[in-house]
């Protein structure tokens, strides 16, 4: 018969993997555009580590059966995580994640260059992680 150590020893490589994940931000939360699922905006965050403050976004540009990408936006901090959406014409999205901002268009589903500063957006709402640390999309108060 097995000592419970000898056991722990043999289950610890098979829990620690787990154990190192448990509590990690991994979700992601999608803004549908018209009520259309085939046409969306995907943010995704992934934290690697449980104690690390900072995760990894990336968002998902979705006009589907015509085009789908994914683009990586690098780390973003984790400590009120809001990434803020708008609307910067037909079909075109600014993403800002404190000073960083992305804008990208679901026509065609490419990346395109910073806006300038003198750039019309109106608010669509704010991907957060909830109390849970689920990540959510919401609508900005008068948003369509």
């Amino acid at each position: 018969m097995r000592s419970p150590l000898t056991r722990l020893t043999y289950l610890l490589p098979t829990l620690l993997p787990t154990l190192l994940l448990a509590g990690c931000v991994n979700d992601s939360a999608s803004y549908t555009i018209d009520n259309d699922r085939d046409h969306a905006v995907v943010v995704r965050v992934t934290q690697d580590y449980f104690w690390s403050k900072q995760a990894s976004l990336s968002v998902l540009a979705a006009r589907l059966p015509d085009c789908q990408r994914r683009f990586d936006f690098g780390k973003t901090d984790l400590t009120d995580l809001n990434i803020e959406l708008f609307s910067t014409g037909q079909e075109t999205f600014l993403l800002r994640a404190g000073e960083d901002m992305w804008q990208i268009e679901t026509n065609n589903c490419t990346q395109l260059p910073a806006p300038g500063d003198d750039v019309q957006a109106q608010p669509i709402g704010v991907f957060h992680l909830d109390g849970k640390k689920k990540l959510v999309f919401e609508k900005a108060e008068g948003a369509a």
